[in-house]
């Protein structure tokens, strides 16, 4: 029996109707989708690893590695691209200038094991306490400190050369507003590419890297460090990082399931958490970057109306052999601070404002104080970058860390508290007359 049936004629899609997972079109067809997948994923894969520093092409090898362990684990019943995870860049940016690369790695295998455990909890008494634990307040507040904290490292290479870097931005902002469809949705590649272009021009560029690399090789590979006492102590920034990825896995299966409009879909929640746990585990463990589920490849499924899994082996595969070619991963590595610097401030900003539009499509009620304390708070601690250090042991918390912290006492806390409230023998009121923080509802 062949792993995907062919889908009508193989050559177009009727109108109303889609391409499901377990089907395919004719393979010319499905190796050009592929190819999208691949562009679609590239320009925020390749970002990663220029801005902390890893290895491209090893990061590209785990993403291809990664997204077909993620297809065969799902058993070709979900369809993913595992790119670079931009949760991962303030933690491992910071685990790296305190205490090395191996540092950085061990915090990214141990949110890969964390998840990973997380997603065999969930396929096995289902995804409902996710949803209890993390609703769509927290989920949304963690997910935009992590992009606003970024804003430091942004201006830092905004700063370096701004007249390129104000270009790269202006170039990105126009392409996204001015492109519709796929073009439109890798308007962050295209404003990299059109700022790399500027930069050769402004004698910014240094080839020489470029020139004395092979054009066949093998990625370099490293080894997280677990010995290292600093280790331990960093790996707590990472943990907020594992919300975040659970957020955007369970998002990524309900929209499949939603789009092909079938919703025993949504059962390979928890396999999908394996996958991404397993992948990420795997990166971090030889040098690369963690990996999440891509967005942008779910806009290209949208527009093709292709969710064919055989789509995703393509991709996979081509990053693979994209990552065995060292010269090109120097070619990225070129990419100078003005251009990181313009792109960046646009790409944080999303990173935060993604987190805004799950509070938008969930309605948030935020005239409530508990939501609105749960977000104001944890957010100035973010774009504050408020620390907890102890100079003698060398323990060490930053923003991210404090402010997740803060955003889930705050919230869970301060639901207790109104329900204990409201239980109580001097408070007779009905729950549904109760807000949070036991103040008056406003519905």
């Amino acid at each position: 029996m062949p792993l995907w049936k062919l889908h009508g004629n193989g050559r177009t899609v009727a109108p109303g109707a889609v391409v499901r997972p377990e089907e395919r079109l004719n393979w010319p067809a499905t190796i050009a989708i592929g190819v999208q997948h691949v562009i679609a994923m590239f320009g925020a894969t390749f970002l990663v690893p220029i801005l902390t520093g890893f290895p491209v092409p090893t990061t590209l090898l785990f993403s291809g590695v990664g997204t077909i362990l993620f297809l065969l684990i799902t058993r070709n019943k979900l369809p993913s691209y595992l790119g670079s995870s931009f949760a991962f860049i303030a933690p491992v940016t910071a685990a790296t200038a305190s205490a090395g690369m191996g540092s950085a790695l061990a915090g990214i295998v141990a949110v890969g094991v964390l998840l990973a455990i997380i997603g065999v909890v969930v396929h096995t008494v289902g995804v409902q306490w996710v949803d209890r634990f993390l609703p769509p307040v927290l989920a949304g507040t963690i997910v935009a400190l992590i992009g606003f904290n970024l804003a430091g490292a942004a201006h830092g290479n905004f700063a370096a050369a701004p007249i390129t870097a104000t270009f790269t931005l202006a170039a990105t902002i126009l392409f996204a507003v001015l492109f519709r469809g796929f073009l439109g949705r890798i308007s962050i590649f295209l404003g990299v590419a059109a700022g790399y272009i500027f930069a050769a021009f402004r004698g910014e560029l240094d080839f020489s890297a470029v020139e004395s690399a092979a054009w066949v090789g093998l990625p370099t590979f490293h080894l997280p460090d677990f010995a290292s006492s600093g280790t331990w102590a960093g790996i707590a920034m990472f943990l907020p990082v594992v919300l975040v990825l659970i957020a955007e896995n369970v998002g990524h299966v309900r929209g499949v399931a939603t789009m092909v409009e079938d919703p025993a879909i949504n059962e390979n929640t928890g396999k999908a958490l394996i996958a991404d746990g397993v992948s990420t585990a795997l990166a971090g463990f030889f040098g690369g970057s963690g990996t999440t589920t891509y967005g942008e490849n779910i806009g290209v499924m949208a527009s093709t109306r292709v969710y064919s899994t055989a789509a995703y082996w393509v991709a996979g595969a081509a990053a693979i052999l994209l990552s065995l070619s060292p010269k090109f991963g120097e070619v990225i590595n070129s990419v100078p601070a003005g251009v990181l610097g313009g792109v960046t401030t646009a790409l944080y900003g999303l990173i935060g404002i993604i987190g805004v539009k799950i509070w938008v499509d969930n309605r948030v009620d935020f005239s409530r104080p508990v939501n609105q304390y749960t977000a104001a708070v944890a957010l100035i601690i973010a774009v504050g970058g408020f620390m907890i250090k102890d100079e003698n042991s060398g323990f060490e918390l930053g923003g991210i860390v404090i402010a997740t912290l803060a955003a889930i006492v705050i919230y869970h806390l301060g639901n207790l508290i109104a329900r204990l409230r409201r239980t109580g023998a001097d408070d007779p009121r009905p729950l549904a007359a109760v807000g949070p923080m036991g103040g008056d509802p406003v519905d």
